[in-house]
């Protein structure tokens, strides 16, 4: 199944499986752009399982494949607003660098302002014994800055390299549990958020 389009043969879903409304669309962020990351493995697979929860749309953005100017010139930058512009609701993942989150990632939020306003972020985190988790708990306070909502509940990966099989997908169940709580919840606020901004544009 290509991560990029919904499922053609389920019709649109919400989080409580009735059926009618558009799809929403979810960028999935790849938040790493190191040699050797494992976060195009948790975003592919979470990007499939996006697309089997049904109700989504799905992009899924590499920062490694859109790098950004840490100066003001805004060459190339035009092309990754649009597609954060037309996300209804996002899930980044990220690993934990020393404590905290990736420069690429924060880069990329600071470039953009209004693209995350009154959207729903979720978290799918990786790591070594924190999973990620502390990494998750300062994204919290940059995306509250910018207006986003974010989920409480998220997808963590401790020990993510063992967690993995050969075929990209978790060994364990747990994991699927946890993203298809993550997608209700992010479908929830998504479809409350798109009726609020279409009913009142929000105002920042």
């Amino acid at each position: 199944m290509s991560p990029t389009a919904t499922p053609a043969a389920r019709q649109p879903v919400t989080a409580d499986g009735s059926p009618g409304r558009p799809p929403l669309r979810l960028a999935v962020i790849i938040g790493s752009v190191r040699e050797g990351r494992f976060g195009p493995t948790v975003a592919r697979w979470f990007a499939d399982h996006a697309g089997d929860h049904g109700g989504f749309e799905i992009d899924l953005i590499d920062l490694a494949a859109t790098p950004l100017s840490l100066t003001m010139d805004r060459r190339g930058h035009e092309e990754l607003g649009e597609r954060l512009a037309a996300a209804e609701a996002f899930a980044v993942v990220t690993p934990e660098y020393n404590h905290s989150f990736p420069a690429a990632l924060k880069n990329t939020i600071d470039w953009y302002n209004h693209e995350w306003h009154a959207k729903p972020v979720g978290f799918l985190s990786y790591g070594g014994l924190s999973g990620g988790l502390r990494a998750v708990e300062q994204l919290r306070v940059v995306f509250a800055e910018l207006h986003a909502v974010t989920i409480r509940d998220t997808v963590s990966f401790h020990g993510a390299w063992s967690r993995f099989g050969e075929d990209g997908r978790p060994v364990d169940d747990d994991a699927g549990r946890a993203a298809g709580t993550l997608l209700d919840q992010l479908a929830w606020w998504a479809h409350a958020l798109r009726e609020a901004r279409a009913a009142s544009p929000y105002v920042s």
